[in-house]
């Protein structure tokens, strides 16, 4: 499973333990940056990069980090096919996994320690698309508006 990880200043420690947690894991990560700790970065910038990787390899997933990680989501969703969810809790991150098919997690590092992000990043990648057919039926509808704004 092919999963990037993408974050600023604000996220960086906790991308860098995640990504070795992942890979330890035996997960296929690609780091998009950033790539050393800058204070002054832009998120938009490196959360641009995993949205897009996402957007072209459907299969994939991302895990995004920020400070509160809401901007880094605001971004992620600007992007087609993307469904990036905030992730502050065991349940709502299952959630959107089995209803919403989400395909990024985004973590606020303010918000989450370590250990947290880790059985919330498990939970994410672990917890498959419930297919249901309400679930599904809203997932058309998601795409008819993003075939309607971004034609």
């Amino acid at each position: 499973m092919k999963v990037y990880l993408a974050t600023d200043h604000a996220g960086f420690e906790l991308k860098e333990n995640i990504k070795k947690f992942l890979t330890e894991q035996k997960y296929d990560v690609e780091d998009l940056g950033a790539f050393s700790f800058e204070p002054g970065d832009d998120y938009p910038i490196y959360i641009s990069k995993a949205a897009e990787a996402v957007e072209k390899n459907p299969d994939s997933f991302a895990i995004i980090f920020g400070k509160s990680g809401a901007g880094e989501e605001i971004v992620a969703n600007k992007f087609k096919s993307v469904r990036a969810v905030l992730g502050f809790s065991e349940e709502n991150v299952r959630l959107s996994r089995q209803h919403n098919n989400a395909n990024i997690l985004s973590l606020g590092s303010q918000f989450e320690s370590f250990e947290k992000a880790k059985e919330l990043v498990g939970i994410f990648l672990n917890t498959e698309f419930s297919g249901e057919e309400r679930h599904a039926r809203r997932l058309e509808e998601i795409k008819d508006i993003e075939q309607k704004n971004y034609a």
